[in-house]
């Protein structure tokens, strides 16, 4: 495992849980600089912390530029209903928006900022955000990719929302000029896989894309090199219940971690159960590897290659 590289594209370190709060509740002391220090031990050598807001697209950055990772910077489909709240409305949202990735990205920034995202569509939650609110300021969100020439790190949920996120992607011109991109937390059908691997997207793979046979079946039908897997930590762990469950290393196995049982029982060294973290990376692609009948090693050089050529290319 040692020589294996392991990346994980979608980690929401800014969550409370790595705070100690669970459900407003305080269990533990704060433990992030441990859960980046596991993941490091464990081969993970790029993290990239997702921005789902404005606030927490700043909240990232700052992460990123503490401990040397990497983030992106955009807004969720279902937190876009924030936008008409900003004094300035959307241009002011977004002019903010675009100030955070000038600073960072311009001279003197710390250039950790490589990604757009998280954008795109959410239809099964739409009491965060209307339908009509998300599509009102997708375009311009998805433009940010254009201007910037970064990587789209796209969301979508629900056969609906996957159609009419293919749909605004051509309204609005993209290709793949403008910096790739990747359909990350993927829960879809093949067919709508194809759909995205054949405009040249990604699709990224995590426990929510592995909870039944359907999806297994998808997964199983990724092109190698559409490849990238993420952890979305702390949330999408693989649980009794998942198809997938079936496919997990042991618990001795050196890609998982010790836990405790309840956050209330932290042990400092120890992560807690349910709680994903960035170090469970090598358990994805240990699933994901079982079920493709291919050897892990194949898998984990081939993503890391593609997650460097999507993320990194200036690095290869």
């Amino acid at each position: 495992m040692s020589s294996m590289r392991f990346a994980d594209i979608a980690v929401n370190l800014a969550d409370p849980m790595f705070r100690g709060s669970y459900h407003g509740r305080t269990k533990h002391a704060p433990d992030l600089p441990l859960v980046v220090s596991r993941a490091k031990e464990k081969g993970v050598e790029r993290i990239l912390i997702t921005g789902t807001s404005l606030q927490e697209s700043r909240e990232a950055l700052e992460l990123a530029e503490e401990y040397g990772l990497h983030c992106t910077a955009g807004c969720h489909p279902t937190s876009t209903s924030e936008i008409a709240k900003h004094p300035s409305g959307e241009e002011g949202y977004l002019a903010d928006l675009r100030s955070l990735i000038e600073q960072d990205r311009g001279e003197g920034g710390s250039k950790r900022i490589i990604s757009i995202g998280e954008v795109g569509l959410d239809y099964d939650r739409l009491h965060h955000s209307p339908k009509e609110t998300q599509l009102a300021h997708l375009p311009a969100l998805l433009k940010l990719s254009e201007r910037y020439r970064l990587p789209l790190f796209l969301h979508s949920r629900t056969s609906e929302s996957h159609n009419d996120l293919v749909k605004m992607l051509n309204e609005v011109g993209w290709s793949t000029a403008w910096g790739g991109g990747v359909v990350h937390s993927f829960t879809g059908t093949e067919g709508e896989m194809r759909e995205l691997v054949d405009m040249g997207l990604y699709i990224g793979v995590n426990g929510c894309s592995l909870k039944t046979a359907a999806n297994l079946d998808v997964v199983k039908q990724i092109p190698l090199d559409k490849l990238l897997l993420e952890t979305d930590a702390p949330w999408c762990s693989v649980t009794a219940s998942h198809a997938s469950h079936a496919h997990l290393p042991p618990s001795d196995s050196p890609y998982c971690i010790k836990r405790v049982g309840k956050p209330e029982k932290f042990q400092e060294g120890s992560g807690v159960k349910g709680r994903w973290e960035p170090a469970d990376i090598g358990v994805i692609a240990h699933i994901v590897a079982s079920i493709r009948g291919t050897p892990i090693e194949e898998l984990a050089d081939k993503v890391w290659d593609n997650t460097m050529r999507l993320f990194y290319p200036s690095e290869r």
